[in-house]
């Protein structure tokens, strides 16, 4: 049986068309800093984003009468799935044409910004021009609410179409009744945080144009800095406490930011992950400062760092690779959990972990409780339904082989086994935090393989697997 025929293909490539012609805009962006500070390099943004508009015109033109309403879940997963490669593809030449680095590490970087990644392969970021620090900001910053989710918002009408694109990146969660709505209502929220982080960065003292770049990264949880030595250039714990508390908003769901005013901030004080993640921060905070003599800024900031996916640094790679193993444990175990469902971050997801953990527990309850007894799920007031949990379990499932399969193959090219898994746990889970500064010696084969960890973590999986059985499809003979 064909899941995938022509008629599929054709609505696919129709509708790509139209997300072509975002990418390209969005890539039009730079121009305007690169014109501030003369770097005369607005041809190497300028090609490449037109070619795209052009592709994506051609696309809806010639594809006209294939009608984009008979789409379905599996054509905008596979549409999301190659949007995100073709952003990656586009904003990788760009940074091919004016930087020094290779072709597939210009693909690596663009994909570790999009997906909030926060991986660099440039050793030296400083030198840079001021548009590529921006760009890379930017792409941060579209990425944390999602490239498809971005571009329906002004380009996509509203309706099914605007819906199944939605769900396509592993979105769910509705602040109003129709998508289109809930993503403008996101959106806006995610500009006024944008607009406070920046005006919190130049209070507390920050050159406007970092302020911008951090702030891009850090309410994106991407945390791919402008500065080599990342936060920790800044000197100023004033600056790190914002960056905190700025991790912590891009974290949360953006139903509870919506729900907070008109709750009087019962939203924030009820929602479970929100309460889950600040017990875990308060934990793992207490457990590193009881367990090691790491400064306690250190030991907050890089908790923080690691539960909402965002891989900004105070340290070094290098001292953290120095830390006590039972601090880099923790961490990792933290990276692995990750923030809210509905916010920027990347990882397994906290709700996902406490669904498959309610489950475990009703099934222990079920064997020790008498014959004939059912227990329910509950979470916080609301009842879990058996397909939640099933998904839950069968993503952390599928979740950790990708894991299993990168890190073999980390040992397998004679990496560190503890840098390596600490590694993957960052690529997979788009975090970004290093010991050992691996991604600046990964052979050709481990990069391209952690581009795939890094779309296939930011798409949570599905939309990647559905798109692999399509590509399955067009050539089984």
């Amino acid at each position: 049986m064909r899941y995938i025929n022509k008629n599929d293909l054709l609505i696919i490539a129709r509708s790509m068309g139209l997300l072509m012609i975002g990418i390209g805009f969005l890539c039009l962006v730079p121009i305007a800093v690169d014109l501030i500070y003369f770097e005369f390099n607005a041809l190497c943004y300028l090609v490449p984003s037109l070619t795209s508009i052009l592709i994506g015109f051609v696309c809806i033109k010639v594809l006209d009468k294939y009608d984009i309403h008979k789409m379905r879940l599996k054509h905008a997963m596979v549409i999301s799935s190659l949007s995100w490669l073709w952003a990656g593809l586009v904003c990788g030449i760009i940074l091919y044409s004016i930087t020094d680095i290779g072709f597939v590490d210009s693909i690596f970087e663009s994909m570790s910004a999009l997906t909030g990644s926060g991986i660099t392969i440039y050793p030296d970021v400083e030198i840079l021009p001021h548009s590529v620090l921006f760009f890379r900001g930017f792409q941060q910053w579209i990425g944390g609410l999602g490239v498809v989710v971005m571009i329906i918002s002004v380009l996509a009408k509203p309706g099914s179409v605007s819906n199944k694109l939605y769900q396509s990146e592993a979105r769910e969660d509705r602040i109003k009744p129709s998508t289109k709505a809930t993503i403008k209502q996101t959106i806006k929220i995610y500009f006024i945080f944008t607009i406070f982080g920046i005006i919190l960065y130049l209070i507390a003292g920050m050159p406007i144009f970092d302020s911008i770049c951090n702030t891009f990264s850090i309410i994106s949880t991407g945390g791919m800095s402008i500065k080599n030595a990342n936060i920790g250039y800044y000197q100023s714990e004033l600056i790190y406490f914002i960056t905190i508390f700025l991790m912590i908003l891009g974290a949360t769901s953006f139903l509870v930011h919506y729900n907070f005013i008109k709750t009087r901030g019962k939203s924030l004080v009820h929602d479970l992950q929100f309460k889950v993640m600040i017990s875990l921060i308060a934990i793992a905070t207490l457990l590193i400062y009881l367990t090691s003599y790491i400064v306690p800024m250190d030991i907050l900031f890089v908790v923080v760092s690691a539960i909402t996916t965002t891989g900004a640094s105070i340290q070094s790679s290098t001292v953290m690779g120095a830390w006590p193993p039972f601090t880099i444990f923790v961490i990792m175990m933290l990276m692995l959990i990750g923030g809210s469902t509905g916010s920027t971050v990347g990882a397994i997801k906290l709700m996902r972990v406490i669904a498959f953990c309610k489950g475990i527990y009703r099934n222990s309850r079920e064997i020790w409780s008498p014959k004939g007894s059912v227990v329910p799920l509950e979470r916080a007031n609301k009842y879990i339904s058996e397909n939640v949990v099933e998904q839950s379990g069968n993503y952390i499932t599928l979740y950790f082989i990708l894991i299993l399969i990168t890190w073999s193959l980390l040992c397998l090219y004679g990496h560190d086994p503890l840098n390596s898994l600490f590694f993957t746990f960052s690529m997979q889970g788009n975090v970004g935090l290093e010991i050992g500064q691996m991604s600046q010696n990964l052979e050709l084969p481990l990069k391209l393989i952690g581009i795939f960890n890094m779309w296939t973590g930011r798409l949570e999986i599905y939309p990647v697997l559905i798109t692999l059985r399509a590509f399955l499809e067009i050539f089984k003979r």
